[in-house]
């Protein structure tokens, strides 16, 4: 809907950011003997006396790498981070990557290269990229301000899908958006809601009245036929006209415009996650993974012997669960019940007063000696390690759930199935096994609603405590 800068600025803020790689390379080659004498105590430091000479295909692969993340990660997208922390983090997670990346290259190549250096230019480069964007914002609010303010919105439709636009619109808060007030043809509305500026016929006056920018038709369906008489009186104004279809009811989570076949189509089942935040939940779980299992797999074979010793085989439990976009994968846990459990479902299966079904209770007959004190543990869970490695679960996400609930849903609960499952998430921090299932369905939605990496990392370093003091599970 909005550009916060045009092409032109774009090209130049790649330019700038180019130079500044270069130059942050090359005066850390300069720097590096100056900081060899104030940190020689450290033991990992040698004494350098002249400034390294480095090879000069760094001078052209360096910049080229950094720029390249930060234009995949849409740093230079004028639609997109039009508030200053979400430009912020895409420019602190893109310069880790290309940090990470370029370190990765020099281990490969130029193994020669100081380590010290390297991390003068890399702390040095995302510092000046961060810092020289501050009065680049400044600027950007100042022309904001003299070119009238923020833009001025009209939303045409006072119903539900109206009052949903005014509350994204409000959620963007600071937004340079600002909400005219509505027009509507209900009679009752413009007199009830003082925002109801008048009837769809007066939309040119109003416009023209309030100098509108942007005109948003939220119709319902019945209303569709006024859609043509509003673009039209609009036709010959400088306005922008976006039209919100009143299908929002029937989608799992948020909908998005793509090409299907070369048509372009509203995918009515878009992921809630965009795609640079799913390729970051897939690098972190990938990373952390391999990281777990090099102290798990150790692990993991004692327990298989305990398992094995204490009621023989099979040492694994595979399970059927639903995964994204309601997708049937096995799961894997290490077994803490007798092989017959299945069977004894109805043993621990009861419905609350108000008609929910709990499937878990603390005093589970079918579990084992040793399967009670990996489930107090949450070791049982660690073969999941490897459904994360293979992309069917993350680290953390909503619960994987039996096929067999999730045909009992609601659909409101359905919307949990719009992002890969987790071994841990928002519900294993509020109460584990404590929690129905309904409340568990809650508590997903609300870790979808407000996904991002650093609420991931919370999750994973608080689950760590649960765990340890054992709450919560059975």
């Amino acid at each position: 809907m909005l550009r916060r800068f045009s092409v032109n600025f774009a090209v130049l803020a790649i330019l700038i950011d180019g130079c500044t790689v270069l130059s942050m390379l090359y005066l850390s080659s300069h720097w590096r003997p100056w900081a060899g004498e104030y940190l020689s105590w450290l033991s990992l430091v040698r004494d350098v006396n002249r400034p390294f000479d480095l090879p000069l295909p760094l001078y052209v692969i360096f910049p080229a790498v950094w720029v390249l993340f930060l234009a995949f990660f849409g740093v230079y997208d004028g639609e997109r981070h039009l508030r200053v922390v979400d430009e912020f983090t895409a420019l602190t997670i893109s310069s880790l990557l290309a940090g990470v990346v370029l370190a990765g290259f020099l281990y490969f190549t130029y193994r020669e290269t100081s380590r010290l250096l390297f991390a003068f230019f890399a702390l040095f480069t995302y510092l000046t990229l961060l810092l020289w964007r501050i009065p680049a914002r400044v600027l950007y609010i100042r022309h904001r301000l003299q070119q009238g303010g923020d833009a001025r919105v009209l939303i045409l439709g006072a119903g539900p899908v109206g009052r949903n636009v005014q509350a994204s619109l409000q959620r963007q808060s600071p937004s340079p958006l600002h909400l005219v007030g509505f027009l509507d043809d209900d009679p009752q509305k413009q007199t009830r809601y003082e925002d109801v500026l008048g009837s769809l016929d007066e939309v040119r006056n109003v416009v023209q009245t309030y100098a509108v920018d942007h005109v948003i038709l939220a119709l319902p369906l019945r209303a569709y036929h006024r859609v043509e008489q509003v673009v039209s009186a609009l036709l010959d104004l400088p306005v922008q006209v976006w039209i919100v279809p009143d299908y929002f009811h029937l989608t799992l989570h948020r909908t998005e415009m793509k090409e299907f076949a070369h048509i372009p189509m509203l995918n009515m089942r878009a992921s809630a996650l965009s795609g640079y935040q799913r390729l970051i939940k897939r690098l972190f779980d990938l990373t952390l993974t391999t990281l777990f299992l090099i102290p798990a797999l150790p692990l993991m074979g004692c327990i298989a012997l305990a398992i094995w010793l204490d009621d023989g085989f099979p040492i694994l439990f595979r399970q059927q669960r639903v995964g994204e976009n309601g997708r049937l994968f096995t799961m894997y846990k290490f077994r803490t019940m007798v092989r017959n459990a299945e069977t004894l479902r109805h043993l621990v299966e009861q419905v609350d007063e108000n008609g929910n079904l709990l499937h878990k209770r603390p005093e589970d007959p079918r579990v084992t000696r040793v399967g009670r004190f990996l489930r107090r543990c949450s070791l049982d869970e660690l073969p999941q390690l490897f459904n994360v490695l293979r992309g069917e679960m993350s680290l953390v996400g909503p619960r994987p759930e039996l096929p067999y609930l999730v045909e009992k849903y609601h659909p409101w609960q359905r919307k949990r199935l719009v992002v890969p499952p987790g071994m841990t998430g928002w519900w294993q921090i509020h109460g584990r096994s404590d929690k129905p299932m309904h409340l568990n369905t809650e508590y997903d939605l609300y870790y979808i609603e407000h996904y991002s990496l650093w609420l991931d990392i919370r999750v994973l370093i608080t689950t760590f405590w649960i765990v340890l003091r054992g709450k919560g599970a059975y």
